[in-house]
């Protein structure tokens, strides 16, 4: 092959790259940095009641939501309730996630369809489902009743945006766990079983750290989504107990405040994404710690 004829497809074969991921980088700089952008701009304007978005720079909107108690009571229930959901989705989640990796076919199949099958119906389904369970006419508080219990106020709390927060986001903690319990080597917690360690050793010590990447993915994704959820506070937890998103929603949609609504969810996410990476990097840490 003469040099003339080698040169063009060595060019080829180096904006091969370029070419394949492309089409991705501009439908993602279109869809999530664009819109990001504009929203961080938008939040920097004023607005006035009487002649709506002003084209003017001002710090009023970031200063009014940090100052206030009503903002800032809604931001610590929104993270709270999501590492809530965090935990108990860990709690549950991991240990199902090892139960579904030590099962045989067909049994391992059906199971993680019974896992998976939720996510094809819609969250606003499942979560008005949980409305009816837990209203006052709903299935627990008609048991109580059976039973010669007084019925108990179980919608339009915390604890009801916690179990549908559970419910929704649980398959995303199970899933990223099972996926990396698929990759262990099983003989290594036999020989372990073999060489005198209790199951609860081996698990501690040899299967616990080696899922620890598999926790921290699931566990990051159940964060964001449970602190960014709007649909089910809505529900769940109706207007008295709002969340974040159903604060941007308010401003956005009732009050039509835009730049204080873009101020407020550029808040929460930075406080999203500085919690997130300070998690990872610990878990990270440890992780490579204990596997050396």
């Amino acid at each position: 092959m003469s040099a003339t004829s080698a040169a063009p497809s060595q060019a080829k074969r180096r904006f091969a790259p370029l070419f394949l991921a492309g089409p991705a980088t501009l439908l993602f700089i279109g869809l999530v940095l664009l819109p990001l952008a504009l929203t961080v701009i938008l939040s920097f304007n004023s607005y006035n009641y009487d002649t709506g978005i002003e084209n003017t720079f001002t710090l009023h909107n970031y200063t009014q939501v940090l100052q206030d108690d009503y903002y800032l009571s809604i931001f610590w229930r929104t993270l709270r309730l999501a590492l809530i959901t965090t935990v108990i989705a860990v709690v549950i989640g991991v240990p199902e996630a090892y139960i579904l990796s030590n099962m045989r076919s067909p049994w391992r199949s059906i199971f993680l369809l019974v896992i998976i099958g939720p996510l094809l119906v819609s969250v606003v389904v499942r979560t008005f489902g949980w409305s009816m369970i837990l209203g006052r006419n709903g299935f627990i508080n008609g048991a109580l009743t059976t039973v010669g219990l007084e019925p108990l106020q179980l919608l339009y709390t915390e604890a009801a945006i916690v179990i549908g927060l559970v419910h929704i986001m649980l398959p995303f903690m199970v899933i990223p766990v099972w996926t990396v319990l698929q990759k262990l080597d099983p003989t290594v917690e036999a020989a372990a079983l073999t060489l005198g360690a209790s199951r609860f050793t081996a698990l501690r010590r040899i299967v616990f750290p080696q899922a620890m990447l598999g926790i921290l993915s699931g566990s990051l994704i159940v964060f964001a989504l449970s602190a960014s959820s709007f649909a089910i506070p809505g529900l769940l937890g109706g207007r008295r107990l709002k969340m974040a998103a159903t604060v941007v929603y308010d401003e956005f949609m009732i009050e039509l405040n835009w730049p204080l609504g873009a101020a407020i969810a550029i808040i929460v996410l930075v406080a999203n994404l500085i919690i997130m990476i300070a998690y990872n990097r610990m878990i990270e840490g440890q992780a490579k710690r204990k596997l050396g």
